[in-house]
């Protein structure tokens, strides 16, 4: 077997070739310039970050600290009157942003003819939801239920039921209900 090349010019394509291998070396040195000036960027604002932390992280324990010493000096007596007093603050807020007006229109929007409501306490409770009791008396017993569907349908009354139902002594039914006042529900 023959092994020796005896070509003058074993390649006649070397312009194309350099032009190939000048413009491979342009590409990987720009990819190199880029590499270069992002982990420079990237490292100078890791840097930056990486203090920003420290100073949080010393913020964060001076807060604690501070926030120790205050919960050692309060009195825990002090603290419950305090509570107390808030609570109580907010149940009269609670009661004078109720809206008798709203609540008396959505029952006559849904009343009956034959339904009477006798009487209605609200009960704020500390999640902040209003609890009705309503006592209503009504010819029959599926006149107060007519009632109850309709209040029901409106969404403004939530787990409505009857605590009580008995004749009186005129002969129509006495009902207490019991719901869930949301004030809120459209209309």
């Amino acid at each position: 077997m023959i092994r020796t090349n005896l070509a003058t010019r074993p390649f006649y394509n070397e312009r194309l070739v350099n032009l190939w291998l000048l413009l491979l070396a342009v590409i990987v040195g720009a990819a190199t310039v880029f590499n270069i000036t992002r982990v420079r960027s990237d490292s100078g604002s890791n840097t930056e970050l990486a203090s920003q932390a420290t100073q949080n992280i010393a913020r964060t324990n001076e807060a604690r600290r501070t926030a120790a010493a205050l919960r050692q000096s309060l009195d825990a007596k002090q603290l419950e009157a305090i509570s107390a007093d808030a609570r109580e603050a907010n149940n009269l807020i609670d009661r004078r942003t109720f809206s008798w007006t709203a609540l008396f229109n959505r029952f006559e929007a849904t009343l009956p003819d034959d339904v009477r409501i006798t009487s209605v306490q609200p009960k704020v409770d500390r999640d902040h939801r209003i609890t009705l009791a309503i006592t209503v008396v009504a010819k029959t017993v599926g006149d107060v239920d007519q009632f109850m569907k309709r209040l029901d349908e409106t969404g403004a009354f939530k787990d409505l039921y009857s605590t009580d139902e008995r004749p009186n002594d005129e002969g129509q039914i006495e009902s207490a209900l019991t719901m869930i006042y949301v004030p809120e529900a459209p209309k």
